[in-house]
C-alpha cells in the first residue's frame, strides 16, 4: 500500500517547477492529484507524465488571483472525489508574474500591489477558507503553503513579494493553531533559489552567474524542484503528524550563515573568477 493511497491532493501551480514536482511526487505515492494551474499546455503535459507512470492526475484550469476560480477548484475536487486530504498552495508565476511585484513603496503601482498580494496571500486565505470545512468532515488533512527565503530575509526593490511571502508565514502559524483541534495541520516551506524549467533557460545563458549563485549556498549548489517536492511529501505524510505551524527552510543553508563572512567569501570568489557575470535573472526574466 502506498503512502497516500485513496488520498486526494490539490496542487496549485502544479504544471511545472515546484508545483509540478510536488504533483508528481504525491501521485507517485498514491494520491489522486488535481493540478490547478493557469497554464493548460504545461499542466496537461504533467498530467500525461503522471499517468504514464501509473499515477492519477486531473487538470483544472485555475487562476488563483480570481476568487471564483479558487472556490471552483475546491468544489470540483470535492464533487469528483468526495474528499480532500491535501492542499498544496504554491501558485505564483515566477517568470511572468515577478515583474509585477518589483519595486519599493514609492514605485509600485497600486494595481500591481493588489495583484501581488492577491496571488501571494489572499489566494492562500481563500484556499484554506473553502477547504477546511471539507477537511473537517474527513477528520483532518494537511495544508502546505509555499513561503520563501524572502519570508525571512529581505531584498531592496521587492516590497510586494516580501510582504506577501512574510504574510504566508504568519497565516500558516495562525491557521495551524486555529485548525489543529480538527486534525488539520498547516505548514509552510521556504525554498531557496530553485532552478525550475523557466529559470534553467535563463541560467543556461549565464553559467558563470549560476556558479556565483551556487557559491552563496553552504552546500555549494542551488535547488531543484524535487528538493521542495520531497519536503511537501514529508509534511503531508504521517511521519510529520506532530508537526504543524512550522516553516521548513529548504534552502541549502542560505538563511543560517553569518553575513559578514558570507560577503567576504563572495568577494574572494569574484577575485578568483574575474570573468564571472554576477547579474542573475532580471525582473523580466524572472
Amino acid at each position: 500500500m502506498k503512502q497516500f493511497d485513496r488520498k486526494v491532493a490539490i496542487v496549485t501551480g502544479g504544471a511545472q517547477g515546484i508545483g509540478g514536482a510536488s504533483a508528481r511526487k504525491l501521485a507517485l505515492n498514491g494520491a489522486n492529484v488535481i493540478i490547478a494551474d493557469i497554464d493548460e499546455e504545461a499542466s496537461k503535459k504533467n498530467v500525461e507524465n503522471i499517468q504514464s507512470s501509473g499515477g492519477s492526475a486531473t487538470f483544472l484550469k485555475t487562476d488563483v488571483s480570481k476568487s471564483p476560480d479558487i472556490k471552483n477548484m475546491i468544489d470540483f475536487t470535492y464533487e469528483k472525489f468526495n474528499r480532500i486530504d491535501i492542499l498544496v498552495q504554491n501558485a505564483f508565476p515566477v517568470i511572468s508574474g515577478a515583474s509585477r511585484v518589483y519595486g519599493d513603496a514609492v514605485s509600485v503601482k497600486e494595481e500591481d500591489w493588489d495583484y501581488g498580494i492577491s496571488v501571494l496571500a489572499k489566494a492562500i486565505y481563500l484556499g484554506t477558507k473553502h477547504v477546511v470545512p471539507i477537511m473537517k468532515k474527513n477528520d483532518g488533512g494537511s495544508i502546505v503553503n509555499m513561503a520563501s527565503v524572502h519570508s525571512i530575509l529581505q531584498e531592496p526593490g521587492m516590497l510586494v513579494y516580501e510582504a506577501g511571502k512574510a504574510a504566508v508565514v504568519g497565516m500558516t502559524r495562525q491557521m495551524a493553531i486555529e485548525y489543529g483541534p480538527y486534525g488539520i495541520r498547516v505548514n509552510a516551506i521556504a525554498p531557496g533559489h530553485i532552478v525550475s524549467e523557466g529559470l534553467k533557460k535563463v541560467w543556461d545563458k549565464n553559467p558563470s552567474g549560476l556558479k556565483f549563485f551556487e557559491n552563496q549556498y553552504p552546500v555549494r549548489r542551488t535547488g531543484i524542484p524535487d528538493d521542495i517536492a520531497n519536503g511537501v511529501n514529508f509534511l503531508c505524510s504521517q511521519e510529520a503528524s506532530f508537526i504543524t505551524g512550522h516553516t521548513l527552510a529548504i534552502d541549502g543553508g542560505l538563511t543560517i550563515q553569518l553575513q559578514e563572512q558570507f560577503g567576504l567569501r563572495q568577494g574572494r570568489y569574484v577575485l578568483d573568477n574575474p570573468d564571472t557575470n554576477m547579474f542573475g535573472p532580471s525582473a523580466e526574466e524572472k
